[in-house]
């Protein structure tokens, strides 16, 4: 049986919101975006299930585009509308959304936001220069994920240093307490990783680790 397709609903289409609701709908979610500026509505329309314009601060507006029928609403406006974002996340949970994930820039907004029924508070600037700070910091991180509080999924560039040997021989979750859960291989092919088969120039690891341990790895490596 094939998985339900999710709905979505993404209000605010700045840099953050259309960006975000293209990305859901390449991945087979149905998305209808909402924004006030007609043109900003209009240059989504193309990517996404629909685009309607209407304010998300007016109750009976915001009701008729059904945020209780919808797997996940976001509620992506910009930081220069923080009354906007307040009112709008407040709204969703009263009109019946099952989730609502909003977008605060700083962390007296994201309390807020909790406080009036954010199930989740993104801070996509924040996270963005925390993943940044780390690539440019250490040669060969590719990207990371937070996993909680303490854990880490990161893609790295396989070290010269592991080219040619095996993930036995290499033996890093002694040496660093690093897991290799998957290998991208050169050819863009993802794999299970095989304790014996040697690692290769162009190789991507995607591994899992406590906070820190991945930049030990490759500072040493």
């Amino acid at each position: 049986m094939s998985k339900p397709v999710q709905q979505a609903i993404v209000i605010g289409l700045g840099q953050f919101g259309f960006a975000l609701a293209r990305a859901l709908a390449e991945r087979n979610v149905e998305v209808l975006a909402v924004d006030l500026a007609e043109e900003r509505v209009q240059a989504v329309a193309p990517h996404v299930t629909e685009a309607v314009c209407l304010d998300a601060t007016e109750t009976e507006a915001l009701a008729r585009i059904a945020p209780e029928r919808r797997d996940f609403c976001i509620c992506a406006i910009g930081d220069n509308a923080r009354d906007a974002t307040i009112l709008c996340t407040a709204l969703l949970r009263q009109l019946g959304a099952r989730r609502v994930i909003a977008r605060a820039n700083d962390e007296l907004l994201g309390r807020i936001l909790s406080l009036v029924g954010a199930h989740q508070v993104v801070n996509p600037e924040r996270e963005f220069g925390q993943r940044f700070a780390s690539q440019v910091l250490h040669a060969g991180l590719l990207d990371e994920m937070r996993l909680g509080d303490d854990l880490v999924v990161s893609e790295v560039q396989c070290p010269r240093a592991f080219i040619g040997r095996s993930l036995r021989q290499l033996t890093l979750p002694a040496r660093f307490d690093v897991t290799v859960v998957a290998l991208r291989r050169r050819d863009g092919t993802v794999e299970m990783p095989s304790p014996e088969v040697p690692l290769a120039d162009g190789d991507v690891l995607v591994v899992v680790a406590r906070d820190g341990q991945v930049a030990q790895m490759i500072d040493r490596s």
